[in-house]
């Protein structure tokens, strides 16, 4: 598979990862768990806060724009950061309290197309370092625009973790 090849199915496991992000959160998090009114929860909706906010940034990055050379390195970052965030999140999940099967079979779903996205991301990444350091324009037709919807929610969402987060530790 080329470095084309690859990036022609990024988007659409973008999207995947999104739409899966997106039902975790809203029937898991908000609607079963509840968990903005669980002062329990607070560490737990920090951590979701900044996942939110590495998705935003992925989803309006790579829905976008191609990061050639020294600029690769932020999606590098954003990666990195997610891996960290998730397994911490795991942990904390698992200490306070017990997810609904749906919720875990979810995360593994969503782990699952995360390592596809890495699979194919990684050469890409490497093939982009190879370039003078630019952000060039990537158009995917309508996966860009379903992105960067993505994008400006999970931005939102992020907020409003963040917010509920602070409430409950101001409440405790």
């Amino acid at each position: 598979m080329t470095e084309g090849d690859a990036f022609d199915w990024l988007p659409a496991l973008l999207v995947l990862q999104g739409v899966m992000g997106a039902l975790d959160t809203i029937v898991n998090h908000e609607l079963i768990e509840a968990l903005p009114r669980r002062a329990e929860a607070r560490g737990e909706l920090a951590l979701h806060s900044a996942r939110e906010a590495v998705y935003a940034a992925l989803f309006l990055g790579l829905g976008w724009f191609a990061w050639l050379g020294a600029a690769a390195f932020v999606i590098v970052i954003l990666l990195v950061a997610e891996i960290v965030i998730t397994v911490t999140d795991e942990l904390i999940e698992n200490r306070i309290r017990v997810l609904p099967q749906n919720e875990r079979a979810l995360h593994i779903f969503l782990t699952l197309n995360f390592g596809a996205l890495l699979a194919l991301l990684v050469p890409v990444l490497a093939d982009w370092m190879a370039n003078p350091a630019a952000l060039e324009p990537s158009y995917s037709g309508w996966m860009s625009w379903a992105l960067a919807a993505l994008g400006i929610a999970s931005a939102g969402w992020s907020v409003r973790d963040l917010i509920a987060s602070r409430r409950l530790k101001l409440r405790a």
